[in-house]
């Protein structure tokens, strides 16, 4: 059996104490690929950022908010796995500088300057070493040219598009593509039968 890493979830980007960049991710999609493996027999770790669902019994999670914290909490158990899926939604900016108070309003426009944050997936690729590596692409427009993109970039074994409807839902579509380009499968439905046709991919192809 494995032991597979998923991240989950967004992240927080803090502009002062109380306000922060982020997005709508769940971490429905998480839940359900940790439901779908452990299901299988196999042993999960999540890296999750800030979320109001739970996950599976079984499965051991550690909760960060950064997107810096989700990279070292993800290299650091990535280390001891057999692959990893990239579920999560990281913030890919994050604010120049952290006020320290709370802004104020001045009645003068305010402008934030973004830099990006580390690229998980990426870093995990770097120490890839033999293993296998699941990553998700959520794209606006040419979805597929961009997924096979970010798949060749970051080292991936499959990537799966999705779109932004799937955000906050409890449905989604999502196409799996393999390294030379093919389409390994399409599902349209319930993330919970979603998780289980990527498990079904994973075990095809990278499971041994």
């Amino acid at each position: 059996m494995a032991k597979v890493l998923i991240t989950s979830g967004p992240t927080r980007e803090y502009l002062d104490p109380v306000r922060y960049l982020s997005n709508a991710s769940s971490g429905r999609m998480g839940s359900a690929l940790a439901e779908a493996f452990l299901a299988a027999g196999h042993e999960v770790r999540i890296v999750s950022g800030p979320v109001e669902i739970a996950y599976p019994p079984g499965c051991r999670v550690r909760f960060v908010t950064t997107t810096e914290e989700m990279l070292h909490a993800a290299i650091e158990l990535f280390a001891d796995c057999d692959g990893v899926i990239g579920a999560a939604a990281p913030c890919d900016f994050r604010p120049a500088a952290r006020a320290s108070d709370k802004i104020v309003k001045t009645g003068d426009d305010l402008y934030l300057r973004l830099v990006e944050t580390p690229d998980i997936l990426a870093a995990l690729a770097a120490a890839k070493q033999g293993r296998w590596i699941v990553g998700f692409a959520l794209e606006t427009r040419d979805g597929p040219v961009r997924a096979m993109q970010k798949l060749q970039r970051k080292q991936c074994d499959l990537i799966i598009l999705n779109h932004p409807p799937a955000i906050h839902s409890d449905r989604t579509e999502i196409t799996a593509f393999t390294p030379d380009g093919a389409v390994l499968g399409t599902f349209i439905g319930s993330k919970t039968d979603a998780a289980r046709a990527i498990y079904g991919w994973v075990e095809r192809r990278l499971l041994h």
